[in-house]
């Protein structure tokens, strides 16, 4: 095909595998200006079947660096959306584009929706394959319409009715320091940005900081109304830990001291079971695809979650967030408040 007639060509079929994402193969197009002008007359029908895959693939797109990625960027997702309470070390490349994560690459990363625990979240999340790694490394995606449906329906009124709870310990040995968290150089701006943003937060004797923030973990997309399961609380989970990791962690820190803990907001704690039946309604709605140079993954944060497996070989994946939405404005089960209101 032509270039002139990729410009104009509309979006291919949806290639539909189990256990694989969907998948369009896009037409060949000279440039990455030439596939941008190409995605924005299909952005209409990329939206409609995000709203109901969760998450698609396109590849074939001549996407190299990351000026090519931020090219698409600009038509895919073209209202940003900034990284707050940051959580684990990732690369700015400049322009809004980051490396997914610069976590060890034999390190998995469990399922998530991006920056869940926040009172304004990416709706869109755009990813895309720069270098693949030699083997492993996936970007794992799974529909939390389908996460919901699978996981055990005491949990679910559980959370329905008490939402989550999110204990952060911010150290310069095992996490991330509250200044890098919170982008604040006193512990006035960080207070601030916790009164601001419904956390309880307290300082201890070595001027460490520890938040504790209730969020929902049901909430409705803002578009299709659809519920979903929206948290971090297996991801952050003691009981997700390597044994052998959890146990060192304990012994360090005790039970109050670990970089993250959660448990729902009715103040019971979560059995291993318990954690291991949401990790398993996670698992069973999980598809994955090898990254190829090139592709590029688009994510509705809301409808689906993402990870990472572990790799080896060198593995550049750039990502870029955008489309805020505010919780307010997905019918959350639970108002989000200060994590001490409803701790007990």
């Amino acid at each position: 095909m032509s270039s002139s007639r990729s410009a104009t060509a509309g979006l291919p079929a949806w290639t539909l595998e189990p256990g694989k994402p969907a998948m369009a193969h896009v037409p060949r197009f000279a440039d990455a200006a030439e596939a941008a002008e190409w995605l924005g007359s299909v952005h209409a029908e990329l939206r409609t079947a995000l709203h109901r895959h969760g998450a698609v693939y396109l590849r074939g797109l001549p996407v190299r660096d990351v000026e090519d990625f931020a090219a698409v960027r600009d038509v895919l997702v073209p209202r940003r959306t900034p990284y707050r309470e940051k959580a684990t070390p990732r690369s700015s490349y400049g322009n809004d584009v980051y490396s997914s994560t610069d976590l060890p690459p034999n390190q998995p990363i469990r399922m998530h929706n991006e920056n869940s625990y926040t009172l304004t979240f990416p709706g869109l999340l755009l990813f895309s394959c720069l270098t693949a790694p030699e083997e492993g490394g996936a970007t794992p995606v799974a529909d939390c319409r389908e996460v919901l449906r699978r996981i055990p329906s005491p949990l679910v009124e559980r959370m329905r009715s008490a939402g989550w709870l999110l204990t952060r310990n911010y150290s310069e040995h095992i996490s991330l320091d509250w200044r890098t968290a919170f982008a604040a150089d006193t512990r006035e701006r960080a207070e601030k940005y916790c009164a601001d943003n419904l956390i309880s937060c307290e300082w201890d004797a070595s001027g460490g900081l520890r938040t504790r923030q209730l969020r929902p973990g049901i909430i409705r997309h803002p578009q299709t109304g659809e519920e979903v399961w929206f948290n971090h609380m297996a991801f952050w989970n003691s009981w997700s830990l390597d044994e052998e990791i959890r146990e060192a962690l304990l012994d360090e820190f005790g039970p109050d001291g670990l970089p993250f803990e959660t448990g729902l907001g009715d103040g019971v704690p979560l059995t291993r079971d318990e954690l291991d039946a949401i990790n398993a309604a996670y698992e069973g709605a999980t598809v994955r695809e090898a990254w190829q140079p090139g592709d590029v993954l688009l994510v509705d944060n809301v409808l689906a979650t993402h990870g990472r497996d572990p790799f080896r070989g060198d593995r550049r994946i750039v990502v870029a967030m955008g489309d805020p939405v505010d919780l307010a404005g997905c019918r959350p089960t639970v108002p989000p408040a200060p994590g001490e209101e409803r701790a007990a």
